[in-house]
């Protein structure tokens, strides 16, 4: 619908009825926790008059979540408090408009001359239906020049998301307040990029924080805190890759079992924005590529099974990291033989203690595979089973490889009876063999469990 919407007059009484105003520029604090929540702490001195009136906040976020405003302080006491969320729109202003009287204006495009009809506006659903005299009229975009006159902007309707408090106070002049409150529409998240350099067994990894704010309001100047750690909302989770949890702690500042990363100076996060801030930089950490064949039972496989290619490395301070790794995806990038870093791979994070060790799969082997055999399967006893399995692990690269195999399926008294290779216990469920095998070559790994509980 091609309309101008004038409402100066209206907007001006509404200004005049602000009751409080800022003395100083705000003071904001931002704290944003991984799950889509963030608490906004805002501090400003205003002049208040003594006794009972309305305070206005017209910055707050859109997505607030008005149970959770706190408002403190020394000279005043909050009566009341309500969220104003109908925000004003030339389709809102119509819509509150149905059953009042507006003015039409309709410029000729021939001769420029305007006419003004006044119109009683009987529906705005899916396009306004008026009533200007004995006749009723669609407004509709027919290519004349039209615009509505409103006389007021209704009290309902706000140009910005407002947060209004009736308090009392003590006495009248400027005072400083405290505003609180928890918001959607705030996140943040980590990002890794770690260049791994085969030949030196080494990465350089470097952190990023990307900030995303979807709650439909800026904020300006602002200190920013990102707290690491999976708050309890009723729900949540995240897909990790695979990590030896670590026993380290570290020097960050922590609130309750949750780390603190505050960014070094303060930021503005723009409205729809997305930002990123460098938090983690540290180079030549030790790492190395491994394959990896997992198994979770005791079967045949008709084809032969790609082995997964990883990174591992570990964030302790003797491999020159020794920090919390928030969670977040790594991306591994490698040089090629023209000296050019190209992607290999991207895996998932979670919120990781220092000393951990990590594995970060970056695909599937082209060419080291693994095919396993049940050779066969005996029943002992109600409770016990023997399983005779052979795995011919292959090699079609020009150097050997060391292939790790996982073999998980062991109940609580599952035990090696024979084997090719020596194994360990991953743990009660799980054995590990490290199975080298020559250039283009194979290697046969035999071995029998007896298993039961």
């Amino acid at each position: 619908m091609h309309r101008a919407v004038l409402f100066a007059a209206a907007c001006a009484a509404a200004a005049s009825a602000q009751i409080a105003y800022a003395q100083s520029p705000p003071k904001v604090s931002v704290t944003i926790y991984n799950s889509n929540l963030a608490l906004v702490q805002d501090q400003r001195t205003i002049d208040v008059a003594a006794g009972r009136q309305r305070l206005e906040f017209k910055d707050v976020s859109a997505a607030i979540r008005p149970e959770t405003v706190s408002l403190s302080s020394p000279n005043l006491g909050v009566v009341e408090q309500n969220f104003d969320y109908d925000l004003l729109t030339p389709d809102k202003l119509m819509e509150k408009a149905v059953g009042r009287q507006i003015k039409i204006v309709r410029t000729n495009p021939g001769d420029g001359k305007e006419t003004i009809e006044t119109a009683t506006v009987l529906a705005a659903n899916e396009g306004v239906v008026l009533k200007i005299g004995d006749r009723i009229e669609v407004l509709r975009d027919d290519g004349v020049p039209t615009r509505v006159i409103f006389d007021k902007v209704p009290e309902t309707l706000r140009a910005r998301p407002t947060l209004s408090v009736t308090v009392n106070a003590d006495k009248a002049g400027p005072t400083p307040v405290t505003l609180s409150y928890l918001t959607s529409g705030l996140s943040w998240a980590a990002d890794y990029v770690a260049l791994f350099d085969e030949k030196k067994g080494a990465l350089d990894l470097q952190g990023w924080i990307t900030l995303s704010n979807t709650s439909g309001t800026a904020f300006d100047n602002a200190q920013t805190q990102l707290v690491a750690g999976n708050v309890n909302q009723f729900n949540g989770g995240y897909s990790r890759a695979s990590t030896s949890a670590g026993t380290e702690s570290s020097d960050r500042e922590r609130i309750a079992d949750y780390y603190i990363y505050p960014l070094p100076e303060r930021t503005t996060i723009a409205s729809n924005q997305n930002k990123q801030v460098g938090f983690l930089s540290a180079q030549a950490v030790p790492a190395k590529k491994v394959y990896e064949v997992r198994e979770y039972g005791f079967s045949s496989d008709e084809n032969p099974q790609k082995a997964v290619v990883a990174i591992q490395f570990s964030n302790s301070k003797l491999k020159g990291l020794g920090d919390q790794l928030p969670a977040g995806a790594m991306r591994v990038y490698m040089r090629d033989q023209a000296g050019d870093p190209k992607f290999v791979g991207e895996n998932a994070i979670g919120h990781t203690s220092a000393g951990s060790e990590l594995s970060i799969k970056t695909g599937e082997a082209f060419d080291v595979s693994s095919q396993a055999t049940l050779v066969s399967q005996e029943k002992l006893s109600k409770t016990r089973s023997r399983y005779a399995m052979k795995y011919v692990v292959r090699n079609a690269r020009p150097e050997a490889v060391t292939v790790e195999l996982r073999q998980a399926g062991l109940w609580r008294d599952g035990k090696v009876t024979d084997e090719s290779l020596p194994s360990r216990r991953l743990d009660a469920r799980t054995l590990a063999w490290s199975v080298p095998v020559p250039a283009n070559g194979e290697t046969v790994l035999t071995f029998t469990v007896d298993n039961g509980w």
